[in-house]
Order: structure tokens, then sequence, then C-alpha cells
């Protein structure tokens, strides 16, 4: 038996009510400066590679150089080492401000004197792979040999493995393959939150913390970018004051802004970041911090939950849990199972929508089936306690196990007189609504005509099965 599709992109995330991050002294935004430190591991045929370096220049429409030495591309990266780092060593150093080094370890290997200084400032250096090359197609077992080589040089050139990733160049699997090293306490190779966020990856609970492309210096070597660094400032300090005002109203937010030595590291550029580093230090509740701690934190604060996910369930765990939803019609859930599932159906709202549009798209019989399947409210099936134990429990919420003798006579004249009408028995959806407001509906729905009741009865269908969802899932 083929297995059924499913969908591995995840669109929900956090949701529409995020967790409160929960910074540090109560702090509105969390700031991560990340240097990213890429000059000697590049492209280059010294390297082994087949030509030269053709990204994040200040080179416009640069490109490779096949088996030859790029002079001119080498020496805007070597511009980085010798003076672009050094200039925003002062600045941040000068600052007290912690930086997360992204740092291609075959680049750190070749600068041994800025290693000394990063480590000297107790700034914390990740791993950003062992070459800046693409890994775009490179095969599965030739990425995770690159992968496994990074951190045994990493660990060999600064004295300690690394505890975070980003490839930025990565893969579709670079993800997958860093998590399943169990080495790093984080990895960056997504830009798809403002928070991080935890990835199962097989038996291991990866935490996540996106990167950025936009609020990055990468934009001025590449189009549409920015041409000064007053556009650098500008971008940074409105999108600091969005974050600051979400995190006031409660919903403290990251802000990641990714540099290059090269790049940021010149004059004209750095100044745009001196002038947000000013905006930020006149705002309190502001922490800044590396990648670790956030980490660090997020795991104590947010530890990971695992739960049976519908989407990653066999047929038969998903019927035993999920056949039941739609009353006495597991066809609904037999069917939905073979549906394109994926993380965005791992809520009740997400399962309850696969569900009804199995409901929905069935014919009008088949419809019809379901609606006659629920029991009458406050009926004989219910006198006799043989409604399912969803039945039961919904009726009893709304105390319609607990009716008087004139409330019962009201109920049961009602129900043989819908039913008579309609052909099917009355439904609501119980946990919506009191017993009185269950009774004025029953009272003015019973004088529609079928067509708008049938319509009406399987909308009320619909919303039972996510109430009782919601019971199973988040």
């Amino acid at each position: 038996m083929n297995n059924p599709p499913r969908y591995p992109r995840d669109f929900t995330g956090h949701g529409a009510n995020a967790p409160d991050a929960q910074w540090p002294g109560g702090a509105r935004i969390a700031i991560s400066l990340v240097l990213n430190y890429e000059e000697g591991g590049e492209n280059n045929v010294l390297h082994g590679d087949t030509g030269s370096e053709a990204f994040l220049s200040d080179i416009a429409g640069a490109q490779p150089w096949p088996g030859k030495r790029h002079w001119n591309m080498e020496s805007l990266y070597d511009y980085g080492a010798r003076a672009g780092f050094w200039r925003l060593h002062r600045l941040f150093t000068g600052r007290g401000l912690p930086v997360t080094i992204y740092g291609v370890t075959s680049a750190l290997a070749r600068n041994p004197e800025q290693v000394a200084a990063m480590k000297a400032a107790g700034w914390e250096i990740a791993s950003h792979g062992l070459k800046w090359v693409d890994h775009r197609d490179m095969p599965m077992e030739e990425e995770r040999a690159a992968i496994a080589e990074s951190i045994r040089l990493h660990t060999e050139v600064v004295g300690e493995p690394p505890r975070g990733w980003y490839t930025g160049r990565c893969s579709e699997n670079t993800v997958q393959l860093t998590a399943e090293t169990g080495q790093f306490d984080w990895v960056s190779d997504t830009y798809d939150d403002d928070l991080p966020y935890w990835r199962e990856v097989g038996a291991r609970d990866q935490l996540v913390i996106p990167y950025t492309l936009e609020a990055n210096d990468m934009r001025f070597a590449t189009a549409p970018g920015y041409i000064e660094g007053e556009q650098f400032f500008t971008y940074l300090r409105d999108t600091f004051d969005v974050l600051y005002a979400e995190g006031a109203a409660g919903a403290a937010k990251m802000f990641s802004i990714g540099l290059h030595c090269r790049l940021i590291g010149r004059p004209g550029k750095i100044a745009g970041l001196i002038r947000f580093l000013d905006h930020a230090a006149k705002h309190e509740g502001v922490w800044f911090a590396s990648r670790g701690q956030i980490a660090e934190h997020w795991a104590k604060t947010h530890p990971h939950q695992r739960f049976e996910r519908p989407s990653q369930m066999g047929r038969d765990r998903f019927m035993a849990l999920y056949g039941g939803i739609y009353e006495h019609s597991p066809w609904i859930a037999e069917r939905a199972f073979g549906l394109e599932l994926g993380p965005a159906h791992d809520s009740a709202l997400g399962l309850a929508n696969a569900l009804a549009r199995v409901f929905r798209s069935a014919s009008q019989g088949e419809k019809l089936g379901v609606l006659r399947a629920h029991p009458d409210l406050a009926g004989k099936l219910a006198a006799a306690k043989r409604l399912t134990p969803e039945s039961t429990a919904e009726q009893a919420s709304a105390a319609l196990d607990a009716l008087t003798d004139a409330e019962r006579e009201r109920f049961s004249a009602l129900n043989a007189a819908y039913t008579a009408k309609h052909g099917f028995p009355f439904i609501i959806a119980v946990r919506d609504n009191t017993k009185a407001s269950i009774l004025r509906a029953f009272e003015t729905r019973i004088a529609n005509d079928t067509a708008t009741e049938f319509a009406t009865a399987c909308g009320q269908v619909e919303r039972i099965a996510y109430h009782r969802l919601k019971g199973l899932l988040k």
C-alpha cells in the first residue's frame, strides 16, 4: 500500500498566539548581533576550488573566474580580515556588546589573530560550515562529511567544539544533517520566524533560531539593496521600533542583525550601524544577547513538548483517535488520512479542516447519513445511556442530562416534530450553547425549510467535530 501524501513545510509555527518570550529582566526585545567571518574560506583556487568567489562583494555583477585567482575579489575579502574585523571589534568591545561569530572553519584556521581576539572578547564562535561554498548540489553523504570535518577542525582551531551552526548557502538537507549530529544547541538555517522554535528531527529536539537576510549588510552587495549607511540605519531603526512596540504590548520578539567584516567594516557603511546602536541605547528593556544565550534562555523557559502528530500517524492509530470524531462515520477520517496532511493539520483547527473537506465533498446521501447518525438531544438514547462518550459529555455540558419533566417533554415533542419535517435530527453544537439557547434555536429552526436546515445542520456537525478535536489537540 502506498503511503498517503505528506507535506513537510510548516506554515503555522507559533500561530496567532505566540508564546511570551519572557526575555531576562522583562526585556521588550532581544537583539542578536551576528558577524559572519568568511575571509579565507571563500571560493579560491588556492583552497582547491575550481574558480574564484563571486558572492557578496563590492564588485557589481561579479562572476567566477574558472581556474584563476581573482585578485580584486581576494583583496576585498582580505580587507574584511585586515581592517573591517578590527573596526568592528573596537566598536563592539568598546560598548561591551555580545556577538555571535558565524565562523567558516577554514577561514578561522587561516586567521589565528582574529580568533584569539574573538575569544578574548568572550564572543560566541559558531560554525558557518567548513568552506564558504554553495551546498545546494552536495550529495547528502558529502555534506554530512563536510559538517563532521567542520566540527573537528573548529574544535582544533578554537579549542572547543561549536555549539551553534549556520551554513547560509545551504541545501535542503542541511538542517536535518546538523540536527542529527546532536552537537548543536541551536541551528539557524531558516528565516521563518521572529522567535526561536523547536524542530523534531528523528529523536532529536533541535532548537532553531531563525536568521535574517534583510536586516543584513549583505544588501550592500545585492540588488535591490543599500547604497549608503543611512539606509541601513533606517531599516534597522524601523525594525527595532516595530518589534520594541510589540514587546511593550506583551509580545516580545527577537531581532537578528547580519554583518560581514568586508561589508559593514567599511567606514561609510559602519556609520549606519553606529547610529542604530546609539538609537537602541536610548531605550530601556533591550537585551543584547549571543545566540547561545538566547538558546539557553529558550530551552529553560520554553522546553519542547512532543505530542502525537496526526500527519505522522499510521492509518490504524489515526483511525483509533479520529474515526469517531464524526458521529458513527469513520469513513470521513479514513478519507482524510489520504489527504496531503502536514504540520498545519497537527492542530485541532487544522485537522478539523481536513475532516471538513471530506465531509463537504461527500455526496448528499453520505452527508444525510452523517446527520442521521446523530442522536436526538435529550432523547431516548440519552435516557438509556446509549450515547457515544462524546455525545454524552456534550449533552451533559449544557445540563441536558438533568432536565425537569416539563423540559424533557418539550424536547421530546420538538425532536419528533423536527425529524418528521426534515428527515434528520436537530443538530447543534451544544458546547457553544446553554440549555436555554438550545431550546430557543430548536423552536426557531424547526420552522425553516429543509434545504436551509440541511446546510445549517452540516455546519453544526463541523462545529461539533472541531470541539471534539480540541479535547485531543491544541
